[in-house]
């Protein structure tokens, strides 16, 4: 199997399991119980917030942990506009963001009586900084733009961005699930969305970093556990992990990512020689190294995929979790792209385990998958 699908999930890290498996197998006390069981989990919970702190640049108070990206997104959506209504009930977020960020969005503007300013992107899935500031207005209070697209590997201007915001007096959130990891962030974001399984750690642990000093209102009720701002025990052994595994991902992840765009740029170059005709939805400057979003008209996407998977090879048509959906994917929409060629799209992620054999290995057998596709469309 060839796994080029990082982008929806990473595998965990060996050195991550380790970690976590005394908190599977014998450390199972409850981190809010004041006992002795209850203390050797809390202090892990501690030494966590403290690593992941360390790693943003903040303090450990400012770190939320949640049970991953979606439930970081809508906290930072939900809690941020509920908790500053009283200045205002504008919000503005970009049309490419991810379910997770839009859908909060539109249910605070459908159901809570906000007004919600949707911007747009251009052909290569940018947002112009100066958009979202002629946007804002009297009773703005938050804007959420995500760092880097999780299909295309679009990477905002989101520095600009959150500078323009601080200037204005406007929180600003940003998702940056897919860029953590993956490049180094250098940002002044009020909030910030992280989930561990995109960086080599499990699936059900996340975070969201909110600045000191800005409320938030929970959006979860019971105890009062992550300084009462979301109630429920905590996955010790996910969070855990969740900070080994980001302690790993920031060695070597220059060389890391020059290694990912040598290889990304090696299978597009293989891709466009077998296939002309192919689009390619991110620029090369503009993505995360990782990340190569093609089109291929006049094929159809799904017979794509299914030939790719028979054929071993692990991608995606774009966000895994719209999985089941037969709509084209909405950010290639809002970047001009028709719907028939957006049905025919293909999403390769690569991550650190993929070689270079592998991509050559993906070309030969892609050369096969478009003669059978060919051949049948001919019939």
């Amino acid at each position: 199997m060839i796994y080029l699908d990082h982008n929806a999930t990473t595998p965990l890290a060996p050195e991550v399991l380790e970690t976590m498996r005394p908190y599977l197998e014998r450390l199972h006390g409850n981190p809010s119980s004041i006992h002795g069981a209850g203390r050797e989990t809390r202090a892990a919970l501690d030494d966590a917030r403290d690593t992941m702190a360390g790693l943003l640049g903040c303090r450990s108070h400012e770190i939320i942990f949640t049970s991953g990206g979606t439930e970081a997104d809508n906290l930072a959506v939900l809690g941020l506009a509920r908790a500053h209504a009283a200045r205002g009930k504008q919000l503005i977020t970009c049309a490419t963001e991810h379910h997770a960020v839009l859908h909060a969005f539109e249910h605070l503007q459908r159901r809570e009586g906000f007004r919600l300013t949707m911007l747009g992107v251009d052909s290569r899935g940018l947002l112009d900084p100066a958009d979202v500031c002629a946007a804002i207005a009297p009773g703005t209070t938050l804007v959420s733009v995500m760092t880097a697209n999780n299909e295309t590997g679009v990477r905002q201007p989101v520095a600009e961005i959150a500078a323009l915001c601080r200037e204005r007096g406007v929180l600003f959130h940003t998702d940056a699930i897919q860029s953590f990891g993956k490049e180094r962030l250098a940002l002044d974001a009020d909030a910030l969305s992280l989930a561990a399984h995109k960086f080599y750690g499990p699936k059900g642990a996340g975070l969201l970093h909110v600045r000191g000093g800005v409320p938030i209102e929970r959006t979860m009720f019971g105890g009062s556990h992550e300084g009462d701002r979301r109630a429920g025990t905590e996955n010790v052994a996910a969070v855990a992990g969740m900070a080994r595994a980001a302690e790993l991902a920031m060695i070597g992840l220059e060389a890391e990512a020059s290694r990912q765009t040598r290889m990304r740029e090696r299978l597009w170059d293989g891709i466009r020689d077998l296939f002309p005709a192919a689009q390619r939805n991110s620029g090369a400057a503009l993505s995360l190294a990782n990340t190569l979003n093609v089109s291929f008209p006049g094929l159809d996407g799904e017979s794509l995929l299914i030939n790719l998977d028979l054929a071993g090879i692990c991608a995606s048509s774009g966000s895994a979790c719209m999985v089941g959906s037969i709509q084209p994917s909405h950010v290639l929409l809002a970047m001009g792209v028709s719907r028939e060629i957006a049905q025919a799209t293909v999403r390769f992620s690569l991550g650190r385990g993929t070689t270079e054999r592998e991509i050559d290995g993906t070309i030969a057998m892609m050369a096969g998958i478009f003669e059978r596709l060919a051949a049948g469309a001919a019939l």
